[in-house]
């Protein structure tokens, strides 16, 4: 897989279902155990190498813009891309990164969580050429199913997608690595100047151009609602608490292996001194 260096998050729509009543809420900066939600999303993107961002934005563009530019860490070039449709579906989200990006990126929202994990077995397992998505298949893990959106497939091969699927075998992420065929798909799709981003993968899968990375173990958990929030805070807190415990067990393993060199070497012939 050619390395792969630019991504585009989708940070468009207004979070209604997050915000409720509260105008001056802005979904990608609700607090998620003290940090901005989108600090996540850029913190796993440059761990993996990621060195530019396009922001698609929309609802109150220019406070996302202020904020987000308020997070950005050093060595991360950025740019804010305005989809003035942003009442429209996430495909009229994509499509306004048109022309924008100039080979194939990595795709992410900037409402989900996820394991640095996914974003690397993601960019190590993508075809060129394809849409790549990451798949969670342990459907028991699923907070709100009946909302996910459900992917049926065949091995890696996508086969179907849509909320709605009766029969499925795995749910979509919300993260991809997308060739630059998927802005000419979501324009065979565009019905009265609307698609969604499903569309145009459910027309890639029926031209065999879409295929599926398995995330395995890995978490994730997108945040439409309180509800889905809390429990991305108990969950992430949960994670954080083992690798904090798992740090400081590999530290005290560290602190052993040196003291026990140590020892070794004062317990070393010593070599006389020539005379």
């Amino acid at each position: 897989m050619t390395a792969i260096f630019e991504a585009v998050i989708l940070m468009a729509g207004q979070g209604s279902r997050l915000r409720e009543s509260d105008k001056t809420f802005l979904k990608p900066f609700v607090p998620v155990l003290g940090r901005p939600l989108i600090s996540y999303t850029l913190d796993a993107l440059m761990r993996a190498g990621i060195k530019t961002v396009n922001f698609v934005v929309g609802y109150e563009s220019g406070r996302m813009i202020a904020q987000a530019n308020r997070l950005i860490p050093s060595g991360l070039s950025v740019s804010f891309i305005e989809n003035r449709d942003w009442q429209k579906q996430n495909g009229i989200s994509l499509l306004a990164a048109a022309g924008h990006v100039g080979k194939s990126f990595l795709l992410t929202m900037s409402d989900h969580l996820f394991d640095q994990s996914i974003v690397d077995l993601l960019l190590h397992n993508a075809v060129p050429n394809q849409l790549n998505l990451a798949l969670d298949r342990k459907l028991d893990s699923i907070f709100d199913v009946d909302d996910a959106m459900k992917v049926q497939t065949q091995a890696d091969r996508i086969l179907k997608i849509g909320k709605d699927l009766t029969v499925y075998d795995g749910i979509d992420t919300g993260l991809f690595v997308c060739s630059l065929d998927i802005f000419d798909y979501l324009e065979r799709v565009k019905r009265d100047g609307d698609c969604s981003l499903a569309d145009g993968v459910r027309l890639m899968a029926s031209e065999d151009k879409a295929r599926a990375v398995d995330i395995g173990d890995a978490w994730w958990q997108d945040i439409d609602t309180i509800a889905m929030l809390q429990c991305a805070e108990t969950q992430l807190r949960s994670r954080l608490a083992r690798h904090d415990i798992a740090s400081a067990n590999a530290g005290s393993g560290r602190g052993n292996r040196a003291g026990n060199q140590a020892r070794a070497r004062d317990n070393r012939p010593q070599v006389q001194d020539r005379v």
